[in-house]
């Protein structure tokens, strides 16, 4: 394989590592409030756009399917909500006896407690080829089904998932029945526009980290608690793995890549405010939110990096089920 070949195959990756090193160089430019105004570009736009996306390219009996796997539904909603946090909390009473700052442990803790993001889980599973019409109700249900049951204002949260999530979801499959015979015979790089959206994505979380005065510990402590969130993530996604591939799930590969996806990550935009209401007046309120400042960039990075494994896991799982199910020839005498 030519250097180039290699290059334009593992553009993502290489994209990746660009981002993260322009946001470390300026991160002025991508925090909220500068040039690039995420706040609006990412949170409303570019979040739109992966929505407008996913209406355009999947079909409508695929999101009618998905709304009825109930199963799956169950599997991500318990695993993120009760499984997680419990695991967190029974992990922490380990922790507790080590010289790791409490406040950071609280914050591990509510990170535990944090409902999915609406954008990156989607777009995750959507790049490897997975359910996307499974990431998409249970990303957008599981933030509705937690924000609307704390202290965070129901109806901000109700409003800004309708325009950002529901409405270009809709208009891409009204879009897409009017320019269906053009989309399957020119077959568009759906899987590329989004994976171009994650990248600016990860460009302005890194900028934002990068930027944070909160993020400000000494080194030991910085490097424990990263690599206590790396050890959560990889633990949970090989945990939802081991259960969704098990021989009696009834999961296709493609539904285990959205649970893999929605079931370990947190959102960030639904969890500092959280983190503000329950924590008002607490002078360690910075040191709570350093894990999941830290859990949010990591959720996605490493997510991403793992997108081509995951991928080539899929697609080769897929194969050997096509084949198991193939009528055999009949043996000649």
């Amino acid at each position: 394989m030519g250097l180039l070949e290699r290059l334009r195959k593992e553009w993502f990756i290489l994209g990746i590592v660009l981002v993260i090193a322009v946001a470390r160089l300026e991160p002025a430019v991508g925090v909220k409030g500068g040039p690039l105004k995420p706040e609006i570009t990412i949170t409303y736009i570019a979040v739109s756009a992966i929505f407008f996306n996913s209406g355009l390219s999947l079909k409508t009996e695929e999101l009618t399917s998905a709304l009825m796997h109930v199963k799956l539904h169950l599997f991500v909603q318990i695993f993120t909500l009760v499984f997680f946090p419990t695991a967190i909390w029974l992990f922490l009473q380990l922790l507790s006896i080590t010289p790791i700052n409490e406040w950071l442990l609280k914050g591990l803790q509510t990170v535990g407690c944090m409902p999915p993001p609406v954008s990156s889980a989607v777009i995750l599973t959507k790049a490897v080829g997975g359910n996307e019409a499974a990431a998409i109700f249970n990303s957008a249900f599981g933030s509705f089904l937690l924000g609307s049951s704390s202290s965070v204002p129901f109806t901000s949260i109700f409003s800004q998932l309708f325009m950002t999530v529901v409405v270009p979801l809709i208009i891409g499959q009204i879009v897409r029945r009017y320019i269906k015979d053009w989309l399957e015979r020119k077959k568009p790089p759906f899987g590329a526009i989004s994976s171009c959206v994650l990248l600016m994505i990860i460009y302005t979380t890194f900028c934002d980290t990068f930027a944070n005065p909160n993020i400000d510990l000494d080194k030991f402590s910085l490097i424990i608690i990263v690599f206590i969130i790396f050890s959560i993530q990889m633990s949970f996604m090989f945990l939802t793995f081991l259960f969704s591939t098990r021989n009696n799930s009834s999961f296709t590969p493609a539904d285990t890549v959205a649970i893999i996806f929605c079931s370990t990550h947190k959102s960030l935009t639904l969890g500092i405010p959280m983190l503000k209401i329950v924590f008002a007046g607490y002078e360690h309120l910075s040191l709570i939110s350093v894990p999941l400042l830290i859990y949010h960039p990591a959720q996605i990075l490493l997510g991403s990096l793992l997108v081509p494994t995951i991928k080539s896991w899929m697609v080769s799982r897929q194969k050997a089920l096509k084949l198991t199910r193939q009528p055999k020839a009949p043996v000649k005498v």
